[in-house]
């Protein structure tokens, strides 16, 4: 690091956990975020604010000006725009030290699988059920550590599922998780917020190994009683991701 990084990311290195020697090892990690909604927007922004070096950005979608209620990375100027140049602009404002690539389609098949791959975590940050099954499949060949999360209302999700399981599957079965329809649902803003965060936090103890993910854990929020509740996940002998029957 130059004297600017070291005084950039002078609060990280302050922590004993982190130190110098973790900010290296953030400034090399390579991150795949699907998704630059709600979620997606906190996750890229305070990834690229620690210093994460490299994010693969994932969007196929345009900036609608319904999304400038709670998706964070775009702006009203951006409305119109690919979602991945919007965000992209916005990192790169955040944090020159970041390199971005952006994927201005959907990620699916041998794409996927590729550049899953290349990550050293996945950051799912989709809104629909079909999404989530293949990026947890994707991950599950690859053997890499997925970060997963969901908001809808004034409630949200939080797990780390780690090479091996338990995983997404183990969770909910096929049709059985949840689609956040928040274009007839609805969704606090505040809300996607906290969970996106969340989702950035984990993705640095996992990058760095240090405290305790949440693996083998389902956190829980209800934003409108202030409550967090927190399940416990088992590897499912039977899954057809990560099962051993």
């Amino acid at each position: 690091m130059d004297d600017k990084q070291l005084l950039r990311y002078s609060r990280h290195i302050l922590l004993p956990q982190i130190d110098i020697r973790g900010q290296e090892k953030l400034l090399a990690a390579r991150v795949l975020i699907i998704g630059l909604g709600g979620l997606g927007s906190p996750v890229a922004m305070y990834l690229a604010a620690s210093g994460v070096g490299h994010l693969v950005l994932v969007d196929h979608d345009k900036v609608d000006l319904t999304n400038l209620q709670r998706q964070i990375a775009h702006t009203t100027e951006n409305v119109g725009q690919d979602k991945t140049a919007s965000a992209t602009r916005t990192l790169q404002t955040l944090n020159p030290d970041t390199r971005i690539t952006a994927i201005n389609r959907k990620l699916e098949g041998a794409a996927l699988d590729e550049q899953t791959r290349l990550a050293d975590v996945v950051v799912d940050t989709t809104d629909n059920f079909a999404s989530r099954i293949a990026i947890n499949a994707a991950c599950a060949r690859a053997g890499k550590p997925l970060v997963s999360g969901a908001v809808v209302r004034f409630e949200g999700q939080v797990a780390v599922f780690p090479p091996g399981g338990p995983c997404y599957r183990c969770l909910y079965t096929e049709g059985g998780g949840p689609d956040e329809a928040c274009a007839t649902l609805g969704v606090l803003a505040p809300a996607a917020g906290v969970i996106g965060s969340i989702q950035a936090v984990e993705t640095i103890k996992v990058l760095l190994g240090i405290g305790q993910p949440l693996t083998g854990r389902l956190l829980l929020f209800d934003a409108l009683n202030m409550e967090w509740r927190e399940m416990k996940l088992r590897k499912d002998p039977a899954c057809p991701v990560c099962g051993t029957a």
